[in-house]
């Protein structure tokens, strides 16, 4: 790999000269003060570094073989026994922060909105903690003070109260705390240390700049960047995020075969990151993940979450029974005969389950006892214990114990035996809702970070930390305008006066900081930049570093690292199976209508009787639409026979109360009912004319949804007919409803002997003198009648084709997947089949 300007290759990065540097100017700087390594302290940026100090430390020739005190500024504060804060102190912990903000806000006349506020106040007092942390703790009081009348200047418009309120809040909280490291300017602290040695990052800490101060003479800084000649990355441009993760991971594993172990992966781009992990992970690759993830991405704490979303009294029964399959007090078949029931009956509101229900009723009964003692008010402390004794009632405290993150979820929110007396004082009473939304927050707050093997092979950081690390190799993938960009955005709400006022860093600031580390990421001679061109469909650029470094040098793009491995082609046959040893006694129109569509499908569907499982919680749909027209139709027109009213006013006012029942008997909220409220008005009134015309003509309504069996052969046909009339002659009239659009319904009436449906329905009935119609009832067009000519010649012609058809299926005549036409555009047995797959 070559250089860009003159210069060597060094062969691990820039760690192992930095380091060499820095032991040498420490050294001397020992020695000119006549300052004993052991009354030294030397103050790293992070904490990665404090053995990556000692080793360049022992390893260096000419040095004391005693060794300073390599310290972050937290290490060094718990060394010397950090204070024990007050109880409102600002603690960033958000599990104890959060109940803080809320009493303050309440205290502030902001309690109807401290749900919404409190994580706006902790975010903002987080963001204002690293400064008050670096006023001496004498001062504090009178720094919040000074910069308080500042602040809110400016923000006394009716719009911007809150923000100024929030503002004032946070200052007044982070200036009244206390912080672990106040310990550090002490007596007991600056004693003991006769020389304070600062190794400077890409940004200086407030904290340690104001140590700096408070020693005086006795501090000096050092800088960890030491510049060198920067030498060629790879470049890599990847078409989408799935290529990018390939390449960074191939990147990644070409590095190991090349024996340059530890690889720096960074995190640059945190989804891209998880997909690269998993993939080396896959690959037995031994990983340090220094960054980690939101513990509330775990499965322990969607264990935990899942538990309580159970518990709410207007859950949906989806969310009951998903936690019940992660609970091991409930049997799983138990859960499943349930689950069953409920799908069958389309219960999707688990208050509505009861005893009409026997497997689910019995399974509500023992669930409900669980879930009704979380239902009352109690102070933080006593839900604390409440949910644990409720998690090890459901069987699923070991689990969490036993596992590394389960371990996570109870330390964040103290749910270990005795733990949760931190929160004695905090005496409110709160709901499910408000403890629901507390446990969220925790869990959102904190990171989960797997344990460290013993010798890693691949160390995920991010890219400030790659600064005085001994890698071998960097890979930085997500190297595009969006994930790099030359000037990140500040982070928290503050603006730009207000962070200058403040002292926060400006967005020049964290430009420069993000120029520097940039510049030290290309002091690596084994370096790989990575960027997706496109991202949901839309374009997307590499960082402007990328495009400086490409005008300043011409660079090649690299070679796709992924190998290509050759595979066997093995297309898949058409499936054939035969259904003889299946037998159909029992024959619906839609079953026939699957034999005939492909009789693969009705083969997996029917006679295997996989069946898709719908989602309870779905939004309502078209096929809802349809099952309520139905319901109040039927409704309505029973209610019109038992007592005729032929005025058009008094049968509007009982179709609409058939709607209103039709609504409630499906469990349908007012929410949920508004989109067939837009509608209806149009629907009624279409079907309502259409009625009129309809009995005008001598039909009279017989019965709706009708369940029929009739015999045939060896089979029996069996069917719900929507409706059946009788015409002026006596005959029957056989009516099925549709809300398609217009054309279908003529569509389907072009090739007669194509449509199943009202030739099947016609076969349920005796008589031989009949007809047979659709009524199409559009939300935008009339309601009207779509009649089927000839529909006796036609049910006797399906009758005979279901007798041969069964028959061969009975005699093993294989039933092969046709993969042609719409059925298989939506076909739940299209994975089955494996279509895509085919020869």
């Amino acid at each position: 790999m070559g250089v860009i300007g003159e210069g060597v290759p060094a062969a691990y990065g820039p760690g192992a000269s930095c380091w060499a540097q820095v032991t040498v100017q420490l050294s001397g700087l020992l020695r000119v003060r006549g300052v004993h390594p052991a009354r030294a302290v030397v103050l790293l940026p992070y904490a990665q570094l404090m053995n990556e100090a000692r080793a360049a430390w022992s390893a260096s020739a000419g040095v004391s073989h005693f060794l300073p005190r390599f310290e972050t500024t937290m290490n060094w504060a718990t060394r010397l026994g950090a204070l024990e804060p007050a109880p409102g102190d600002l603690r960033q912990n958000t599990a104890r922060d959060v109940l803080t903000a809320a009493s303050l806000l309440a205290r502030a006349g902001l309690g109807a909105q401290q749900e919404v506020l409190a994580p706006r106040l902790v975010e903002a007092a987080s963001s204002l903690a690293r400064l008050a942390a670096a006023v001496a703790p004498g001062q504090r009081p009178a720094w919040g003070a000074r910069l308080g009348a500042l602040l809110v200047a400016g923000l006394d418009a009716p719009v911007l109260q809150l923000e100024a309120a929030l503002g004032q809040i946070a200052l007044a909280w982070a200036a009244t705390s206390s912080y672990p490291s106040d310990v550090l300017f002490s007596p007991q602290a600056t004693e003991a240390v006769d020389l304070l040695v600062v190794l400077e990052g890409f940004q200086t800490e407030p904290v340690t700049g104001a140590l700096k101060v408070h020693f005086g003479e006795r501090a000096v800084s050092i800088s960890l960047d030491f510049p060198a000649e920067p030498h060629v990355p790879a470049l890599h441009a990847a078409p989408d995020f799935e290529a990018e993760a390939q390449r960074a991971a191939a990147c990644v594993l070409a590095h190991l075969a090349q024996r340059r172990s530890p690889v720096a992966l960074v995190a640059q781009d945190r989804e891209l990151t998880r997909r690269v992990r998993a993939m080396l992970g896959e690959a037995g690759i031994a990983l340090r993940d220094e960054t980690g993830w939101k513990l509330s991405t775990t499965r322990a704490a969607a264990t935990l979450m899942g538990l309580l979303r159970a518990a709410s009294w207007n859950t949906g029964t989806d969310a009951v029974l998903d936690w019940l399959k992660n609970a091991p007090a409930f049997e799983a078949t138990e859960v499943a005969a349930a689950e069953k029931e409920l799908r069958r009956g389309g219960v999707r509101e688990w208050r509505a389950v009861g005893a009409s229900l026997p497997v689910a009723g019995l399974l509500a009964v023992r669930l409900n006892l669980l879930r009704d003692g979380l239902q009352r008010p109690r102070a933080l402390a006593t839900w604390l214990r409440d949910l644990r004794a409720a998690l090890q009632a459901a069987g699923q405290w070991d689990g969490l114990v036993r596992d590394v993150a389960g371990q996570a979820v109870l330390e964040a929110l103290r749910l270990d035996e005795g733990a949760e007396a931190e929160f004695a004082d905090a005496d409110a009473r709160i709901n499910l809702a408000g403890f629901t939304v507390w446990v969220n927050q925790a869990l959102e707050a904190e990171s989960f970070k797997p344990p460290h093997p013993a010798q890693e092979q691949v160390v995920i950081l991010p890219l400030s930390q790659l600064l005085g690390r001994n890698l071998q190799a960097v890979v930085l993938a997500g190297c595009d305008e969006q994930h790099l960009p030359v000037s990140p955005e500040p982070s928290g709400n503050w603006t730009p006066p207000q962070r200058e006022l403040l002292g926060l860093p400006s967005r020049e600031a964290d430009a420069l900081a993000q120029r520097a580390a940039w510049r030290h990421v290309l002091q690596f001679s084994h370096l790989d930049l990575l960027w997706r061109e496109s991202h949901n469909g839309e374009r997307l650029m590499p960082s402007g570093f990328v495009q400086e470094l490409q005008l300043q040098n011409e660079i090649a793009m690299a070679a796709d690292p992924r190998v290509l491995r050759p595979l066997q082609l093995l297309p898949t046959p058409h499936p054939m199976p035969s259904g003889e040893a299946l037998p159909v006694k029992r024959l619906s129109a839609s079953a026939y209508e699957d034999l005939r569509r492909c009789p693969y499908r009705f083969f997996a569907l029917r006679q295997l009787r996989l069946q898709e499982v719908d989602e309870l919680d779905t939004e309502i749909g078209k096929r809802d639409f349809g099952n309520w027209l139905h319901s109040l139709l039927k409704i309505f027109h029973e209610t019109l026979q038992a007592a005729p009213a032929p005025d058009l006013r008094a049968r509007e006012i009982l179709i609409n109360h058939a709607s209103d029942q039709a609504a409630r008997d499906m469990g349908l909220s007012e929410s949920e009912f508004l989109p067939f409220a837009a509608s209806w008005p149009r629907v009624r009134e279409g079907y309502l004319a259409w009625l009129a015309e309809h009995e005008a003509a001598g039909a009279v309504f017989q019965a709706a949804e009708v369940e029929r069996q009739t015999p045939l052969g060896e089979l029996t046909l069996i069917g719900t007919i929507d409706r059946i009339d009788r015409l002026s002659d006596g005959s029957a009239l056989v009516l099925d409803y549709k809300t398609e659009a217009s054309g279908t319904t003529r569509e389907r009436l072009k090739q007669p002997q194509e449509d199943t449906q009202l030739a099947f329905y016609a076969g349920l009935v005796e008589d031989d003198t009949l007809a047979a119609a659709y009524v199409n009832l559009g939300e935008k067009e009339a309601t009207r009648t779509y009649e089927q000519a000839e529909i006796v010649a036609l049910r006797d012609e399906l009758l005979d084709s279901i007798l041969t058809d069964m028959a061969r299926v009975a005699r093993g005549t294989p039933l092969r997947a046709l993969g042609e036409g719409k059925a298989c555009e939506y076909c739940s047995a299209r994975g089955l089949c494996r279509k895509d797959f085919w020869q």
